[in-house]
């Protein structure tokens, strides 16, 4: 039977991880497998050396206070891989975790196949990584198009692959009155999938919810979390003295109900670009603390944080970040769209044509699959 260890090191990468698996599936192939990932790939019925959120922090700040349990946490889980023996390791996303975790599993086990999905994003900081990647992934996929430049030039096995986040769903249909209240305008937020992220833009996205409740009653918040973080949000959100909100964290209605929002309101990260591949108009807000920012200013090579603003080079989405990641800012953009129904329209057009550049004929996490599969 061969085997495969299956590599996260957050959320999004643990639901781009189980799309992956359910082509696999589809084959009926004689696999086994084993991941540290989260409540997606444990869905399938696949066991998790490490609860997800053990191995996950955000900036420069939070990685060097919790330094030491990090590493732990690296060597642990090349151990552990190595003691699994896998034919391929499949790591996903989260470079800064998973790629040193691949790194000593193919120094201390070199015949364990290394394939990477969602290459670090060195066309934004650090290009001079990709020589160093070379020598411990023997493959890398990529979702975008434009990445492919940056590995070939130093000859790394690579391929484009698409994105997952965009292709069609089989989601079932369902009255979304059963879920959330009926009659109400559905504007969707996402407050982030980490503890951490949630702390700092929580308490901005109260108060503008209570300034837009100063001039409209026809919405309805709907706030998209994990079922990992789903009790964090409701204490949050029952102190907060508003009433028009409600909570989904079930996967199979959150895309739905996706669709049915009129806005969304995101932070940087893959959830933008799903919201934008269901034709939702959007903005996008992130903050995080002075030193991590500074750091980031002074690294990152590119002016925009949201994909699609990077692909197509200019500001098609709306940016609030850092000190413009404010209540009233959020308010007087948010109110700009709903009283102006072409502005949406505009915006949706934009990014179609951007997305039109990530796609691929067949499914990306089939594509995933099949390559899987041509290398086990």
């Amino acid at each position: 039977m061969k085997k495969i260890f299956i590599l996260t090191g957050e959320p999004s990468g643990d639901k781009l991880a189980a799309q992956v698996v359910k082509n696999l599936n589809k084959d009926n192939i004689d696999l086994q497998f084993l991941c540290l990932g989260g409540e997606h790939l444990k869905r399938l019925g696949i066991n998790s050396i490490k609860e997800l959120n053990d191995v996950t922090y955000l900036g420069f700040t939070k990685v060097f206070l919790n330094i030491f349990k990090i590493k732990k946490n690296i060597k642990e889980t090349a151990n552990q891989i190595i003691k699994f023996n896998p034919d391929i390791l499949f790591s996903v996303d989260s470079p800064d975790f998973t790629l040193r975790v691949a790194e000593i599993v193919k120094k201390m086990a070199p015949k364990i196949k290394t394939i990477h999905f969602v290459a670090p994003q060195v066309w934004v900081w650090r290009e001079g990584r990709v020589k160093k990647i070379k020598k411990f992934i023997d493959h890398i996929l990529l979702l975008f198009k434009f990445e492919k430049q940056y590995f070939e030039k130093e000859n790394v096995s690579c391929k484009f692959v698409g994105h997952p986040l965009l292709e069609k769903s089989n989601e079932a249909k369902i009255d979304i009155g059963q879920i959330i209240g009926k009659n109400k305008a559905i504007i969707s937020i996402f407050p982030g999938s980490r503890i951490s992220e949630m702390e700092v833009l929580m308490p901005i996205l109260i108060n503008f919810i209570k300034l837009m409740n100063f001039k409209y009653q026809d919405f309805l918040y709907v706030f998209h979390t994990t079922q990992d973080l789903r009790n964090n949000l409701e204490n949050i959100l029952k102190k907060s003295n508003i009433d028009n909100y409600d909570i989904v964290s079930d996967e199979k209605i959150k895309g739905y109900i996706i669709e049915r929002s009129i806005f969304a309101i995101t932070k940087s990260g893959t959830i933008s670009l799903e919201v934008s591949y269901k034709k939702i108009p959007s903005i996008v807000i992130y903050k995080i603390n002075l030193i991590n920012f500074l750091l980031v200013k002074f690294l990152v090579k590119v002016k925009y944080v949201n994909i699609i603003n990077i692909a197509a080079d200019k500001m098609i989405i709306p940016e609030l970040l850092q000190s413009n990641c404010n209540p009233d800012s959020i308010f007087q953009m948010v109110s700009s769209f709903m009283e102006n129904t072409k502005k949406m329209s505009d915006q949706t057009e934009e990014t179609q044509k951007v997305l039109k550049e990530f796609t691929t004929k067949t499914s990306p996490s089939e594509n995933v699959a099949n390559f899987l599969k041509a290398h086990i």
